[in-house]
């Protein structure tokens, strides 16, 4: 009798194995691997991007129970001192610990060597298969040429955001001479390329009277390049320069006594609103997705104060954050489990709400996402939601609904067979 007691607690937990393992893998985290810069001069960038990423995967997903019966997000950080090569270093670091899911922004440079390691590292490993979901960097060519099935877009590319910066500027007839100023790399020279073309297509009687770009990072003394700003008696400006070489630029332009509007894709961060203050009202204008002034709504500032109240010495101001793990949770829930091309299939063409306002959906053709564009300026007036600490932040002034929903694409997707 004891015996054959004992033989059926044996098989009794025998029976139970299988099933303790199932329960401590479905508990298991899915790691996302954050690649970007937390050293060096874009730190700062790169250290507001971490902490959005964090509170996004918190509140959007692990305070509701996760995904898969209980699974949570788990952000694990990689500083790539937006260095190509250290990005491959950390993206093969990343790989043996178990991500199968990367993100980065910063540095259309570093996206397109991530993007190319990615699908040359999932043609050899098919078992271990990677996601990259760029957040940020908006080199047009991510989405073109350089397309491929593994690489997500969340941010609107550099021409989007600029056929909707041109349609706004084109309005304003005040504007007759504009300024064209970047960093030297693929993105500023997207960005630079699409202003002469858009503003050629919609104002051809204004004239470009300046347009060079300047090495990224690099750069200590913004004061020369504000002196040909002025004398060249330009109205308005365009600038694709983010981090410190953002702060320098602006900076040096309105010290040299510059009134007109600098448009920007990111003059909003910590250390660049509080610095710009007062003299940058009215002034610096930012175009971007998502809205913080006016709240899109009413979770929609819930979602800003809990990060903020979490985060004193940070901001909301990249509200692509928020859509990428709403987008990620989305496709996995949909696909029904964390396996790369199920996951890549499911977010083709899928469509969420963003917490932070307006639809996003992801094209299939090209995997761009297309959401609302709004041109914002920085104010201390209508302000909800202050940035950096300070009495200023940005308040929507125009919106371009769905924007570059009917642009074209030159992206050929190669999709795998399984």
């Amino acid at each position: 009798m004891k015996q054959r007691l004992a033989l059926r607690s044996l098989a009794a937990g025998v029976f139970c194995l299988p099933l303790l393992a199932a329960s401590a893998h479905a508990a298991d985290p899915i790691k996302i691997g954050f690649i970007d810069p937390l050293s060096g001069p874009f730190a700062t960038t790169g250290e507001n991007g971490l902490a959005e990423f964090k509170f996004a995967a918190e509140r959007l997903v692990n305070e509701k129970g996760g995904v898969l019966g209980g699974r949570n997000f788990e952000i694990v950080p990689f500083d790539n001192q937006v260095s190509p090569k250290e990005t491959l270093i950390k993206l093969q670091a990343a790989i043996d610990e178990g991500v199968r899911f990367v993100v980065q922004g910063n540095s259309s440079g570093v996206a397109n060597a991530l993007t190319d390691a990615v699908k040359k590292h999932n043609e050899r490993n098919p078992d271990k298969r990677v996601i990259y979901l760029n957040y940020s960097a908006v080199d047009p060519a991510l989405t073109n040429e350089n397309c491929n099935f593994w690489h997500f877009r969340l941010d609107a590319n550099a021409d989007i955001k600029m056929d909707a910066l041109t349609d706004v500027m084109a309005k304003n007839k005040a504007i007759t001479k504009v300024y064209i100023v970047g960093q030297d790399y693929s993105f500023g020279k997207a960005v630079a390329d699409g202003a002469v073309r858009d503003l050629a297509k919609k104002r051809p009687e204004i004239e470009i009277v300046g347009n060079e770009l300047h090495p990224i990072g690099k750069v200590k003394d913004f004061t020369p390049y504000a002196r040909k700003i002025i004398a060249s008696g330009a109205n308005a400006v365009i600038t694709g320069n983010w981090g410190s070489d953002m702060v320098g630029l602006g900076k040096a332009i309105i010290d040299a006594g510059y009134k007109g509007p600098i448009y920007t894709y990111y003059a909003a961060s910590n250390g660049i609103t509080k610095t710009f203050g007062a003299d940058g009202k009215n002034v610096i204008r930012v175009v971007s997705e998502g809205q913080g002034n006016p709240p899109p709504s009413k979770s929609g500032a819930e979602y800003i104060t809990a990060f903020k109240a979490k985060n004193p010495n940070n901001d909301v101001v990249q509200p692509r954050v928020a859509n990428t793990i709403q987008l990620l949770k989305s496709a996995i829930e949909k696909a029904g489990t964390t396996e790369a091309v199920a996951v890549a299939k499911a977010m083709e063409g899928l469509e969420i709400d963003g917490v932070l306002g307006g639809k996003v959906k992801m094209r299939a053709d090209d995997h761009q996402a297309i959401q609302d564009i709004h041109i914002q300026v920085h104010t201390d007036e209508g302000i909800t939601f202050p940035l950096d600490n300070s009495a200023y932040g940005l308040l929507v002034e125009n919106t371009v609904t769905n924007a570059g929903a009917d642009s074209l694409t030159t992206c050929k997707m190669e999709r795998p067979a399984n």
